[in-house]
Formats: C-alpha cells, structure tokens, sequence
C-alpha cells in the first residue's frame, strides 16, 4: 500500500507515524508545500512548544473546542492527553506540566519535539517530499492521484490531508471540487485592538481574574486579562475570541467589551463590598484604598474615567459616587475596533466540515481513501495546547486509515 500525507505539521507527522506504525509493509510520503517542516510546532508557545494540557477529564477536554468539541470528545477516547505525554515520554522527550495546565517540554524549547518527530519519521523510513505542493485530487478505481500541476500526478491507494488551516475558503476549493462542504475560514484566537481608548497609558497592567463579555451577545469569558500597547489580550479576551470567531468576524471586529474588574456577578454584593470600605476607611483618600485589590495604575485611570477626584475622601463621595464606582467596576465598557493575532500562533475557525467526514474514522463520505486530520477539518480551541493536542488525536485516527 502506498500512503501520502499532504502537509508536514504536526497533524500530518503524526498520522504519518501511525500509518506506517499500523502498516509497516507500507510506503508513506509526506508532501510539504513549504520548505519548512512543523513550522508551527516551532514557534508555538513563544518557541518552547505548548504540547498539550494537564487535563485528564476527556469531558474538560472537550469543552476547550468551540468548534469540534463533540466529535473530539468519542475520539479522545482512543487517544488523549495522557496518550501524547506517555508517546513522547517514552521517545526520551521528558515533559512538565505548568500551573495553568499548559505541558512543555523540560528543554523548553520547541526543537526538542521536532527532533523527537523527525527521529521517529527517519527511524520508520517515511519519505518526506519538501516544497510539493498538491493542486488537485483525482479518484481512480485503484486509490487516488495528487496533481502536482496540470500534467504531474503521483498515484496513492489512501491519502490523509492535515495541511493546515488556510485564512481563505479558495484556499480550500480543490477539497470543495471533490463534494466536501467547507465553512467559511476566519481568525480565531486574537486580541482585541482599541485605538479610540486611552488604555494605552495602561500597557503592560494584568488583573488576575476579570470577566469580559461582547455587549448585545450571549458571549462571555473570563480569567486573566492583560492591558497591552494596543488594547486588551490575556485568556479572558482570547477565549471571547475563540468562541466568538464567527459573530466577531459579521461585526468586523468592531464592537463594545463589557469588562467586569471583580469577576463577582452581582452588583449588589459589589455595592456591599464599597460600602464597607466607606465604613471602614471613610476618612482615607480614593486613590489610596483599592478595592478588590485592583493594580493601583488601573484603579487611578478607573477614577478618573468617572471623575472622582482621587484626593476625595471616602465618606464624602455620596450616593452617586458609590454607583459610579460600582458600574465602573463591574460594567466597564471599551470600543473595540480591530484585532490582532495572537503572537505567531494563527488559528482559524472554519475549514472542511465534519459533517462531510465520518466521525469514526475521518474518512470523507464523498471519496473513499481520502482521510483528515489536524486544522484543515472545522476544529480548533482556545489557547492552552489544545489545538496540538486535536492534531495528535485526529492523527492517531487518521492514520488507522479507517481499520
């Protein structure tokens, strides 16, 4: 049997891996548009190579995927984070887990994967093909032929495509050619840009847990959020992204974000908690008490967003005062007019959808021996290793070719 793997990221290593795994007798070729290979797995994680996550419950797991998440939760099944860490583990890669669930090698740095990946491909025999790229895909009653251009074609009984995500639906046309439905591409995974705001002066200021929410939406997120040069960013606003990719692209990423500084829903029990100050440092200046022990740059530019003078006491602020600072605590609101990817790790949402494959085996219902795995199929997660771990899983599956 004569296997290829278009794309060489890690979806398509993966599945590579597993095929020859499960068909030893089998030649498998990976073709790679590009002259790099597992040029994500490089840069991700700020080059130290966010693997995967700590969780182990597959129903957590699955709820880190606005789209796939389903589907991912029956495959994770056969093969989840615990089945990654054990996989590199057991090739010499050691791993640790960070506070925030995320897994990184104990190198911290992403070559240590790649070499790990490349060493298991060479010591199997997979052939690798750089800068090849596939054009189209043509079925024939013995397996099915890459078009390298018009004329050039290598012929393969079963094919797994793991190229990626691609930023435009004509991108994945030569896919839509062969029956399959595609979902419009768009950005997931972005922070948001705000020229009009004068949060600029606030660069560099982290709140450990705030809640954010895309005002007149169902949206909302939150945990750490951090204020940049250009606006906001932090899990608190790449998880509004990520779940809202597609409302946030119809509204051309210009919008109102409510941010709640206290993470506590209930303005009554933020109104309680001004009160008690008030009681019990009535005689102090508001620049100098700090509720819900906000970063002091923050809790200043807050004040003066609602005109209180920061020498006021206080006791002296009144009713008004009180609500003023209640709203602006728990109902902040920021013009959104933009965005920005996040670092170099560009998600998209979108790609071939899942109701064109079977969910089993993620073999395409239109053409027998066309197989998926990775960012080409409508999957993908907020940030954490999430998106490595569903290229490891659909790999894994994939690369059964179907069995």
């Amino acid at each position: 049997m004569k296997i290829g793997i278009i794309g060489g990221g890690a979806a398509g290593f993966f599945a590579a891996i597993q095929v020859k795994e499960n068909y030893p007798e089998s030649t498998v070729i990976i073709l790679e548009k590009s002259n790099k290979l597992l040029a994500k797995v490089k840069i991700s994680g700020g080059g130290r190579c966010n693997v995967t996550n700590s969780t182990t419950s597959i129903s957590e797991l699955s709820k880190a995927y606005p789209r796939g998440g389903k589907l991912l939760k029956k495959l994770f099944q056969n093969f989840n984070t615990v089945h990654i860490r054990e996989w590199f583990e057991s090739r010499g890669v050691e791993l640790y887990a960070q506070e925030d669930q995320r897994v990184f090698p104990v190198s911290d740095d992403s070559q240590t994967i790649i070499d790990c990946l490349i060493n298991e491909v060479d010591k199997l025999g997979i052939t690798i093909k750089m800068e090849t790229t596939v054009k189209k895909i043509e079925t024939t009653e013995e397996g099915l032929n890459l078009f390298l251009d018009d004329v050039n074609f290598m012929f393969f009984n079963k094919v797994i495509v793991a190229s990626g995500g691609s930023p435009k639906k004509s991108g994945l046309q030569w896919l839509e050619d062969l029956g399959h439905e595609i979902k419009d591409p768009v950005p997931s995974l972005f922070t948001f840009n705000m020229p009009k705001e004068k949060t600029k002066s606030l660069m560099g200021v982290a709140v450990e847990n705030a809640t954010t929410r895309v005002q007149g939406e169902k949206l909302t997120a939150n945990g750490p959020l951090l204020i940049t040069h250009w606006g906001m960013s932090g899990p608190a606003v790449l998880v509004l992204s990520s779940f809202g990719a597609r409302t946030l692209a119809e509204k051309n990423y210009q919008f109102n974000l409510q941010v709640n500084w206290t993470n506590e829903q209930n303005q009554e029990i933020v109104k309680s908690t001004i009160e008690t100050v008030i009681s019990e440092h009535g005689q102090k200046q508001l620049q100098n008490i700090r509720p819900y022990g906000l970063p002091s740059r923050l809790w200043l530019f807050l004040l003066e967003k609602v005109e209180l003078p920061l020498e006021q006491k206080w006791d002296e602020i009144g009713k008004k005062g009180v609500h003023k600072i209640v709203e602006v605590l728990s109902n902040d609101i920021y013009s959104v007019n933009g965005k920005t990817t996040f670092k170099e790790e560009f998600v998209t949402c979108g790609g071939v959808s899942l109701d064109s494959i079977n969910a089993k085996t993620l073999e395409s219902k239109f053409i027998p021996g066309l197989f998926f795995a990775g960012e080409v199929l409508d999957i993908d997660a907020i940030t954490g290793g999430y998106n490595f771990q569903a290229a490891w899983t659909t790999g894994f599956v994939a690369g059964r070719l179907g069995s």
